[in-house]
């Protein structure tokens, strides 16, 4: 018995050493959202997801690995289904 998957798999593919990346889900509340509006400028949205991922500190794993991990956050409604 197997589930059927209503979405695509995400696109986003990690490096085999991501597995013991954890994060705070603190750190979610403090990302930018965007939703795709055509009021919303993407490129602020950028400029604030590095800062509030540049706040976070893991010995464990590369800056890019945080944001990879971090960035599907920040996404809502259909960008977030783009994705």
């Amino acid at each position: 018995m197997n589930p059927i998957r209503t979405n695509a798999p995400s696109c986003i593919v990690f490096p085999p050493d991501t597995s013991h990346f954890n994060f705070k889900s603190s750190i979610i509340q403090l990302l930018p959202s965007f939703h795709g509006l055509d009021l919303e400028n993407p490129y602020l949205l950028l400029r604030e997801f590095e800062e509030v991922c540049n706040t976070y500190n893991n010995s464990n794993c590369s800056m890019n690995i945080i944001r990879l991990k971090l960035f599907p956050f920040s996404l809502k409604n259909k960008d977030k289904t783009w994705l």
